[in-house]
């Protein structure tokens, strides 16, 4: 352990890794790496109300992908559908081609695009946690600007007594 990741351990912050370019959040509103998966909210191309909960595992490349109201995806059948393309492509733009392809194990093809590497077999993940962290992101975006902390955030006890 370097004396940077040391010392971020050490506070109830983390570090923000920033995006490796600007993003549109339009269509895939929500992307992370996180719980062993390639993870996201990608936004469905026919019905503005639904958006779809897309995963991809790390190592097995199982892939995983239903609607907000729990119902599969129908372009899943075997090989990736349009919305892990999508939250694939998003990810490499949030984090860049060689941290994804780290995180998922796989080897960046010639043509660069990871979505073609990946050979996992359907397999349903939960998609209540993700989307619900989604949701929950989308509530700070109504937070007043402050530089004050947040109440929720404060995790440690101070060393003042409660009265």
């Amino acid at each position: 352990m370097d004396a940077d990741e040391a010392a971020w351990e050490r506070h109830s912050v983390l570090r923000v890794v920033p995006p490796v370019a600007p993003r549109k959040l339009a269509k895939v509103p929500f992307v992370e790496l996180a719980d062993g998966r390639l993870q996201g909210v990608v936004s469905s191309g026919s019905d503005i109300e639904r958006v779809y909960v897309s995963s991809i595992a790390a190592g097995s490349h199982a892939m995983s992908c239903s609607t907000n109201n729990n119902r599969p995806c129908g372009g899943l059948h075997g090989t990736a559908c349009k919305h892990l393309g999508s939250l694939v492509d998003e990810a490499v733009v949030q984090y860049g081609v060689d941290r994804v392809a780290r995180y998922l194990r796989v080897e960046v093809p010639e043509d660069g695009r990871l979505i073609g590497a990946l050979r996992g077999q359907v397999e349903r993940a939960p998609a209540a946690v993700v989307f619900s962290r989604f949701l929950r992101h989308l509530t700070y975006l109504e937070v007043p600007d402050s530089t004050e902390p947040l109440a929720e955030m404060q995790w440690f006890p101070t060393s003042q007594a409660v009265r």
